[in-house]
């Protein structure tokens, strides 16, 4: 059976879990895989990870962000109809629904990609005496569990 690897730090990293989740087509109960319950030690490892990536990624240029944000993109609206069709035997939805969400999800990296002008922070001047207040808005990194994260390597 197809087991799930973690996606951790750009690579598919097996778990060395001793117990296994079934992923299943909720509308025939096909067996798609196994998820792996992830050990505690391996969850730390995967949070460090995700920590340096932050560290790294605020330091990317934003029109570079831009950059990979578009050709995400690029690569949701290849592999629309793929994606499209592992969703939908994910979550038992109809394959025009799960059609739908891809379309959402692409909306999302769409808006990530023309973010540039709503990173630039604020500036007020004198909002005290001698006192000027500025605020800074910085990238952060998420983690995300799913079936057809493979795609998007």
């Amino acid at each position: 059976m197809n087991k799930i690897a973690n996606f951790i730090d750009g690579n598919a990293v097996v778990s060395q879990a001793n117990e296994w989740i079934d992923v299943t087509n909720p509308a025939n109960n096909d067996l798609l895989g196994m998820v792996p319950l992830t050990p505690t030690d391996e969850i730390q490892d995967a949070i460090e990870q995700a920590l340096n990536a932050q560290m790294h990624w605020k330091e990317v240029a934003i029109s570079e962000r831009a950059r990979l944000m578009l050709r995400y993109q690029h690569l949701l609206k290849e592999r629309h109809d793929e994606i499209a069709t592992l969703l939908s035997k994910e979550t038992g939805k109809t394959l025009a629904d799960a059609k739908g969400d891809v379309w959402r999800g692409i909306e999302v990296v769409e808006q990530a990609a023309n973010i540039a002008s709503n990173m630039m922070g604020e500036t007020a001047e004198n909002v005290a005496t001698d006192i000027d207040s500025y605020s800074l808005i910085q990238p952060s990194v998420c983690a995300v569990a799913s079936l057809h994260s493979t795609f998007l390597r």
